[in-house]
């Protein structure tokens, strides 16, 4: 079985010009996926609204794993994701990421905590803007 990841995750969702976001969805989510971040709860579908949102605010960017690990159907990792918005400015923050794979490898559940390292105030919930 071939599991899902953070980075080819994050790769597919935002930084992919041209994929379907619900294809994108569909490689890397499981149906009953839920993810809280900095302390609120989503469901599936509010977070494809929340990816959706990011689309039109990102034109370009990087995602760069520090560490990562995987045991039975626990995964974790700590990343920089940067993105180049729209306007020309740039975020940068720092994900400490904790998940559960559905038994066919997607996620289907994350919780994650960030830090912004770089960017506007504003930018601060661009990890849950929607």
């Amino acid at each position: 079985m071939n599991r899902t990841d953070a980075h080819t995750a994050l790769t597919d969702l935002l930084l992919t010009p041209g994929l379907d976001l619900d294809e994108a969805a569909d490689r890397h989510f499981a149906p009953d996926y839920r993810q809280r971040t900095d302390g609120s709860w989503a469901n599936r579908t509010e977070f494809l609204d929340h990816i959706a949102h990011l689309r039109t605010v990102v034109a370009g960017g990087s995602v760069e794993v520090h560490d990562e690990l995987s045991s039975g159907d626990r995964y974790a990792d700590r990343h920089t994701m940067e993105v180049v918005k729209t306007d020309g400015s740039t975020v940068r923050m720092e994900v400490y990421l904790f998940a559960e794979f559905a038994p066919d490898g997607r996620f289907r559940r994350i919780e994650e905590t960030t830090l912004m390292l770089e960017g506007a105030d504003a930018d601060r919930n661009l990890g849950s803007a929607r």
